[in-house]
């Protein structure tokens, strides 16, 4: 009870890191300064010595200094329910749902024109039969249209170097460089309307090398959640729908074929 009543108004938590970047960050025992017969903790000595040349800025006053909205980083396996649950919580305690890989996705959306990576990988149609057709079809049409519609074309799916690194990362699980997670991730706590409302960001970080840099950059979470489990458990999830489109696609390509059949047929004739 003697040392919760000599602790300064941020508690164990740096004052600096809540006053700059509105984020609680747990200060170092080590990293510790008396004012006012209370003790302060920081997290890293320039925030000591940035303390210590101005107390007053960092203090609270007439009102207790304001804590920042929950940030809640919600973990787990593909299929494991991070998306539902998230969805529920933010609606519960009106903070934003931010999904990360669907943010990725949405990135590089206009560009790519459909969502890239394992999950959203179509099989290629048999088009053996359709070449043919389609060669004798394109003979009407003049070849400078072509020409100029597929120079446009490529010139639209030209990916900046950011946009690469992210399609990469969709396809291949590449790690994503820092400067593009500062592009992207640094918003969420410290630009509007995220700074003051908080969220729950559903499915980051993935790897040891994103959690690094949360805690590089001074990134805390509230709250971590992983949700485990069983991988029978996320068979009987994913299964039937990936089985239900695989017959879907098998489907449209019998009746394809037998399109192109007709059509041969009736050319033929």
């Amino acid at each position: 009870k003697e040392e919760k009543r000599h602790m300064g108004d941020t508690k164990h938590f740096c004052p600096v890191s809540l006053k700059e970047n509105f984020v609680l960050y747990p200060g170092l025992y080590e990293q510790a300064a008396k004012y006012q017969e209370k003790i302060y903790y920081f997290s890293t000595s320039e925030y000591r010595d940035k303390f210590l040349k101005n107390p007053e800025e960092y203090v609270a006053h007439n009102e207790p200094i304001q804590a920042p909205p929950l940030r809640v980083c919600l973990l787990g396996t593909h299929g494991a329910g991070k998306t539902t649950c998230a969805r529920q919580i933010a609606n519960k305690l009106g903070i934003f749902h931010i999904q990360f890989e669907e943010y990725l996705q949405e990135l590089i959306l206009p560009k790519t024109k459909e969502k890239v990576g394992p999950n959203f990988d179509e099989e290629p149609e048999e088009d053996d039969n359709k070449m043919p057709i389609l060669s004798q079809e394109l003979d009407n049409f003049s070849q400078t249209m072509t020409k100029t519609e597929t120079e446009k074309s490529k010139r639209e799916v030209e990916l900046t170097d950011e946009e690469e690194a992210i399609k990469a990362n969709l396809m291949h699980n590449e790690a994503l460089p820092p400067e593009v997670l500062d592009n992207i991730v640094l918003d969420w706590w410290r630009k509007e309307p995220f700074r003051s409302t908080g969220f729950i960001l559903d499915g980051f970080p993935r790897t040891l090398h994103e959690a690094q840099y949360l805690s590089e950059r001074g990134l805390c979470p509230d709250v971590a959640i992983y949700i485990q489990v069983e991988e029978r458990d996320v068979l009987d999830r994913l299964f039937p729908p990936r089985l239900k489109k695989w017959k879907e696609r098998q489907y449209k390509k019998l009746e394809n074929k037998k399109k192109l059949k007709d059509l041969k047929a009736k050319i033929r004739v």
